[in-house]
């Protein structure tokens, strides 16, 4: 190697490859690192969380979404290097929007006695009714935990947001069209304003499973073509035209900085009507693949995204909820996935 460098420019030019190496396997490690995979626990049959976090590692799956504040989950999480959404569940909510101390309590509990864990977002609730007796906890709570982090120190490290469905579009067809639902404004409108004051990101859960598949080809990514015309935009998979929707809405209520992180997005592989394994093997692995890039209104990507789900989940009913896993709970793939 001594020789190598020595003769006329090759150590110029051999400098100038590696340089031009690096650039390339960080902006790999930047694309790959935007897909991240949930990790539910409501099965009685699961790994336990270190060998969760060691799957994660083998597939190179670089983030994770958490529900709840479980210890030993966080634990195993220390030292992985994985990018986490920390979930403050739906029962929390009121405790912690009614007192300051109780949100304090919850940071220091579940993140700053956690300092080797990568927290990346905080989800205060998740898909909290709009008109349910939930909906008036959310954004106190948001603003206690968001106090709560700031006095750490760490509100440029870790941001705090609240996951919605897309049930609260009155209007996603065409895309441009998108409107939040009348009832959901008083809501949201609060909400918006919170992230765009803090420079946070809405987390949507976004299934074209449960929108309409009587085109399955514009569902799975697969159309050969455009299908949706939207004036000059081309849609050619349901994805994006649902993402669009409420890239909309949110201009249409004040929210046009925003960015949308998509938290939760799959297809189940059993229970319902084109629940297979074929179709979710083709979801997955398209969506891996697709969020690399943008939409047709917000083409600059990638788009953050986490894949329901980690494992299948034989807890949940109705039967359709039990069969969204990648991996079975033996920690065997359901099927090929790649996440390169």
């Amino acid at each position: 190697m001594a020789k190598l460098y020595s003769v006329g420019k090759s150590a110029p030019r051999m400098g100038a490859m590696l340089l031009l190496f690096g650039l390339l396997m960080a902006s790999l490690e930047l694309t790959g690192a935007q897909i991240g995979v949930c990790y539910g626990r409501n099965g009685d049959n699961l790994p336990a969380p270190g060998e969760v976090v060691a799957l994660y590692n083998q597939y190179n799956i670089r983030r994770m979404r958490l529900y709840d504040t479980r210890q030993d989950a966080l634990q195993a999480l220390a030292g992985s290097n994985i990018d986490l959404i920390l979930g403050l569940p739906n029962d929390n909510l009121q405790s912690i929007s009614s007192s300051q101390a109780n949100a304090d309590s919850w940071v220091q509990d579940n993140i700053k006695n956690h300092p080797n864990v990568k927290f990346r977002y905080i989800a205060v609730g998740n898909e909290v009714n709009p008109t349910g007796g939930q909906a008036g906890f959310v954004l106190p709570a948001m603003q206690n935990i968001n106090n709560a982090i700031s006095s750490a120190g760490l509100s440029n490290q870790i941001k705090v947001s609240t996951a919605i469905d897309t049930g609260v579009l009155e209007v996603s067809y065409p895309p441009s069209n998108g409107t939040f639902k009348n009832e959901a404004l008083s809501f949201l409108n609060p909400i918006i304003s919170f992230l765009v004051n803090n420079n946070s990101p809405l987390l949507v859960n976004l299934y074209a499973f449960l929108s309409d598949l009587s085109n399955m080809n514009y569902a799975l990514f697969t159309a050969p073509g455009v299908v949706v015309q939207d004036g000059q935009l081309g849609y050619k998979n349901l994805f994006d035209a649902i993402l669009d929707a409420v890239y909309s809405a949110l201009e249409r209520a004040g929210g046009s900085s925003l960015k949308i992180v998509v938290s939760e997005s799959g297809w189940p592989s059993a229970g319902g009507t084109q629940t297979t394994v074929d179709n979710a093997r083709t979801y997955n692995n398209n969506l891996i693949q697709h969020v690399k890039g943008g939409t047709p209104k917000r083409p600059t990507g990638p788009i953050e995204t986490y894949v329901f789900a980690m494992f299948d989940e034989n807890n949940k009913s109705p039967e359709q909820e039990k069969h969204w896993g990648l991996f079975l709970p033996n920690k065997q793939t359901k099927y090929q996935i790649n996440f390169n």
